[in-house]
């Protein structure tokens, strides 16, 4: 290609597209379209350039003249109220009611789990003595012992917030490291799973198991199911690295790691409602039964939100992804 001939031919181009820009608003009708027909050429323009005469000063002229108008062309769009309620009431809930075949099974499996961890320990005295020396057991799950004064050994606010800030970078792991097959998310998982077994594990062989459930079940019933929601869209993310389906991998990598990165925010909201309730709610003097029954009804509300709520926002075409709530428009908007 001779550079000086496309120079020559186009430059005309260029420079009304330039001039277009500087108007930026006060566009008509007409002039908007012009503008969209100037960026396309402009745009292959400089490919050709590109590929065929890289010439670095036009390239670096052409290149900012492109940018510019593809910002023009998109638009710029600031997040308000709106896009924060569309989120809380379709994008988020949606997403997750339409990772429930992912997340459900990851569930009732590490829950079994913790269970059969509980029931090995609590049944093998050989393996609580391996755990720690009986003086030591003795300390964590006696009246008053460890596992009940750890929810209140600080202040409620800031305790609240040490919990949430840990769960929030746990459930955030399981979305992110997903895109490595899911192997970092299962061992996440297995070691959660692994704590609650040894304390359940524990506190039955001490007689105790009623009191460590009193512990756990009115913050813990919200916080696995966001661990377990953050762990199979995760396994669903390294899932898809495998097998994309029929879009291509890149697609199907995008758009699931936008979906994990909303994913991310709503459990953020989740955890801080189960963080809250174990810096304010464990620890309190209210009667045990009180205080699961402050767990269940949590839990039955998130479920109820996320399968009628996020069911109805996914029935009519809702995903979830960041990028549907946040697209700009295709063409410039004429003053």
């Amino acid at each position: 290609m001779d550079l000086d001939v496309f120079v020559t031919a186009h430059h005309a181009e260029w420079d009304r597209l330039n001039t277009l820009l500087h108007r930026g608003r006060r566009l008509t009708g007409a002039e908007a379209d012009e503008l969209v027909v100037l960026y396309q050429r402009t745009a292959t323009h400089l490919s050709r350039i590109q590929s065929s005469a890289p010439d670095p000063v036009l390239i670096a002229r052409l290149t900012e003249l492109v940018a510019r108008a593809r910002a023009t062309v998109t638009g710029t769009r600031q997040a308000g109220w709106r896009d924060a309620v569309h989120f809380l009431t379709a994008g988020f809930p949606a997403a997750v009611y339409r990772a429930r075949h992912w997340w459900v099974p990851t569930a009732l499996i590490s829950t079994g789990l913790a269970a059969l961890i509980g029931w090995w320990i609590a049944t093998h005295p050989e393996v609580q003595a391996a755990i720690a020396p009986p003086a030591e057991l003795h300390g964590m799950t006696r009246p008053g012992g460890e596992y009940e004064t750890y929810y209140s050994s600080h202040p409620a606010a800031s305790f609240a917030a040490q919990v949430w800030t840990n769960n929030a970078q746990a459930a955030a792991m399981c979305l992110t490291l997903g895109v490595f097959i899911g192997i970092p998310v299962l061992w996440i998982l297995f070691l959660n799973m692994l704590n609650l077994g040894v304390g359940a594990g524990l506190m039955s062989s001490a007689g105790r198991l009623d009191t460590f459930l009193g512990l756990v079940l009115p913050h813990g019933l919200l916080e696995l199911t966001a661990v377990f929601v953050a762990a199979g869209t995760g396994l669903r993310l390294g899932w898809t690295l495998i097998d994309p389906g029929p879009r291509s991998r890149r697609t199907a990598m995008a758009e699931q790691g936008r979906a994990a990165i909303g994913m991310a925010i709503g459990l953020a909201l989740v955890l801080f409602v189960s963080g809250a309730i174990e810096g304010f709610v464990t620890p309190s003097g209210l009667p045990t039964w009180s205080r699961i029954a402050i767990g269940i009804a949590v839990e039955a509300l998130f479920l109820l939100y996320v399968y009628a709520v996020g069911g109805r926002a996914a029935r009519v075409g809702e995903t979830g992804d960041l990028e549907d709530a946040g697209r700009s428009a295709v063409l410039p908007v004429a003053a």
